[in-house]
């Protein structure tokens, strides 16, 4: 009864010691300034938060954190209806962020930099604070945070080190200790920051941020560095700042995205002892042990301000209660050496070299054609490690556009269909490749260098880079295209004044921004000349089976690229088309699927899948291909090629999983059978015809605006530069 009794009068302690905190601060220990400190933390009216707050309470009270603490509490109104933990700390209510009212993102993380301006903006203690510590709720404090102490200076905040490569920006986060003249400048490009890296949808892969997730839940952090980047402030960064339970004391503390998740362990620490002789193993355990009961104990004061009984008979609690534990777990003093440690910062390696901007564009039109092979090359090219963006440039009609249901498929720039020539009544879909890139050049800023463009249907198996290509000025990089025999006959004379220097490529083009500005309307006039030429259209002198001009886009680059003298890099370990014998250890970078391939009496052809809806019909994939244990191993050859044959289906059927995954489609584990494949609309290429493309049908159609769309978890678009004709509402909901 007298333990009891003395739990909850400690309690009392607590909420007495939290309600002075809203009025003149707790722990404020006389400090006047410029040595005035306030703690903040962010959290939701949520379960989990508040066991959490809980938590990181009872730590300030115990480690005697200088000055007042306030959690900046987000909530909906309907939340805010039931939520039952105000009383938990001192607390003011920031209006909540979880969904963007403008994009409609889902990203509850972005409420941390919004509550923090928003406390500078209407908080009375923003006002009277010369320094701010700033923390997330899943930590426990174990000794005083105080700025000065710790190294920081105006201009200079001290944070616990976050990362591997600062050469750029200072990679910190979670523990933060700044002056309030720093914050003030901070907070707001804070925001923005963050909201600009959320929507970069194209860095969210696992090699650009360190986040094996890939989805973008660690924007806010790089919000933070970015903006402390922008506006000037260089940390004092460390590792000793901060420890994450369950980690070995030998090896670096901090990784990114590393919440504090601390260990249940339930063991005393006398067995632990006796289990681990090793001292910084040991410590590791106890350190763990520490932050469990730690919660527990705040949790067991909670309880009895609540008026709980106590619970009886648990060893468990005993220990917690003990003085044992309160004496190991009192506030700790930093010490000579421990202050030594603590200036040890992290130093930048010096930057030796920084690689260009690149920007990944190709083509594509409004039909499920083209959609499942967007999906298919958009996927690939976050997994293949690609820098930079990547851009679809759709051509479609004004009537196209108001059916359309893929506008989220990719980042998209809308281009004016050409597929019937305005002028000439020409029907040739493929003209709008280049026709594409001019308008995309001339209604786009970019901060590229370079230029990558490729076509849809492609699989990227790794990035394609101007560095190791050696793209340099009039030296464009390009795949070998063998059946351009007309780069060596009259045609090329009839089409260009240097027919020496034309050249047999196409398939992937990299190429320098600058040259492509001036090269890329000559490529279009080309193309229309070339395809005006129907004298020229046989196969003995264009190589086209069918004699109808189809690669006329082809020579129209080859034939501008002369004209402008440009003497290309040929590469021949760029692209592969599956079913060809792969050249042993070459790491192609693309698969063209162009032409039928098969295993076996397996194959695949795209142009059996014309008309086939394959991305908005629920776990719709293509047929498996064989097992690769199940082939002949008899030759190396014939194994290599089928091997990267059943390796370009299957990303694409990855591709379209991932996609179904995120369009939230129903019981996974259901699939539906492959779609059959259609008839094709024209007859399959010969299969030595490696250079010829075969392209959907288009329409007729005019638009005239730019749309930049992105798609996010539910397929849904988060911004738009400028929209297309009568789908703005649609494409935003």
């Amino acid at each position: 009864m007298e333990m009891s009794m003395i739990f909850v009068v400690m309690a009392a302690m607590l909420v007495m010691g939290s309600g002075r905190a809203r009025k003149s601060g707790h722990n404020a220990g006389g400090l006047t300034a410029p040595f005035r400190i306030h703690t903040l933390f962010s959290v939701e009216c949520q379960n989990h938060f508040d066991w959490k707050t809980v938590g990181l309470m009872h730590s300030y009270s115990k480690a005697l954190q200088p000055g007042p603490i306030t959690r900046l509490l987000f909530c909906t109104d309907e939340e805010k209806r039931t939520y039952k933990g105000m009383d938990l700390a001192p607390t003011l209510e920031v209006p909540s962020l979880r969904k963007h009212p403008n994009t409609g993102d889902q990203y509850p993380t972005i409420n941390k930099p919004a509550a923090i301006l928003h406390w500078l903006k209407h908080s009375k203690d923003a006002e009277n604070v010369d320094w701010v510590v700033i923390l997330d709720v899943d930590m426990l404090i174990r000794s005083p945070i105080i700025p000065w102490k710790l190294g920081a200076e105006k201009g200079r905040p001290v944070a616990a080190y976050c990362g591997k490569h600062p050469e750029l920006c200072d990679n910190v986060g979670q523990l933060l200790a700044l002056h309030i003249d720093d914050l003030r400048a901070l907070a707001p490009i804070w925001l923005s920051k963050t909201q600009e890296a959320r929507q970069d949808r194209a860095h969210w892969a696992a090699n650009y941020t360190g986040y094996i997730y890939g989805k973008g839940q660690i924007t806010e952090m790089y919000g933070y560095s970015f903006a402390a980047a922008e506006v000037g402030l260089h940390h004092k960064m460390n590792n000793n700042l901060m420890v994450y339970p369950g980690y070995s004391l030998e090896r670096t503390l901090i990784q990114f995205l590393c919440t504090v998740a601390c260990l249940l362990v339930l063991e005393i620490g006398r067995l632990v002892e006796e289990m681990e002789s090793e001292r910084n193993k040991s410590r590791t355990l106890f350190l763990g042990i520490e932050c469990v009961n730690t919660l527990n104990e705040g949790l067991l004061l909670q309880h009895a301000a609540y008026g709980c009984p106590r619970r009886k008979g648990s060893k468990y609690l005993s220990s917690v209660r003990s003085r044992t534990f309160t004496k190991i777990t009192q506030s700790k003093q930093l010490t000579k050496q421990s202050r030594r440690i603590m200036e040890v910062n992290v130093q930048k390696p010096d930057v030796k070299e920084v690689y260009p901007n690149i920007h990944t564009v190709f083509s594509a039109e409004c039909s499920p054609y083209f959609d499942w092979q967007t999906v298919g090359l958009v996927h690939s090219f976050y997994q293949s490690g690609q820098p930079g963006t990547i851009t679809r440039l759709l051509c479609c009609t004004e009537e196209d556009l108001k059916q359309y249901k893929g506008h989220d498929l990719a980042p998209t720039h809308y281009v004016p269909s050409m597929s019937r020539h305005p002028i000439t009544g020409d029907w040739y879909p493929a003209i709008n490749k280049p026709a594409a890139v001019v308008h995309w050049i001339n209604h786009v800023k970019t901060d590229a260098e370079y230029i990558v463009i490729l076509d849809a249907d492609m699989i990227m198996r790794g990035p394609i880079t101007p560095w190791e290509f050696n793209v340099s000025k009039g030296r464009p990089v390009s795949a070998p295209y063998d059946n351009l025999i007309g780069c060596e006959n009259e045609i090329a004379k009839t089409h260009t004044r240097y027919p020496q220097a034309c050249s047999k490529v196409g398939g992937v083009i990299i190429m320098q921004i600058r040259e492509l500005k001036r090269f890329a309307l000559l490529w279009l006039h080309k193309t229309e000349q070339v395809r005006a030429d129907m004298a020229h259209w046989s196969k003995n002198m264009t190589g086209d089976n069918y004699e109808a001009g189809w690669n006329s886009q082809m020579y129209g680059y080859s034939f501008a690229a002369a004209e402008l003298n440009f003497r290309h890099v040929i590469s021949n370990k760029i692209l592969i088309y599956p079913g060809h014998v792969p050249v042993p250890g070459v790491k192609y970078r693309v698969f063209h699927y162009s032409l039928e391939f098969q295993v076996g009496n397996w194959s695949f052809n795209k142009a059996n899948w014309t008309n086939s809806d394959m991305v908005n019909k629920c776990w719709a994939k293509f047929p498996e291909p064989p097992d690769p244990s199940t082939l002949d191993r008899s030759n190396e050859d014939s194994v290599q090629r089928d091997l990267l044959s059943i390796e370009c289906v299957n990303s694409l059927n990855q591709a379209l999983r991932s996609h179904h995954e995120r369009k939230k489609c129903p019981d996974p584990s259901a699939f539906s059978p492959p779609i059959q494949p259609d008839h094709p609309i024209l007859p399959p290429p010969n299969r030595d015809s490696a250079s010829e493309e075969i392209t959907a049908s288009r329409k007729l159609g005019k638009i005239d605006k730019v749309d930049a769309l992105r798609h996010n978890s539910e397929l849904k678009n988060e911004s738009q530069e400028l929209s297309p004709p009568e789908v703005t509402k649609q494409t935003q909901k």
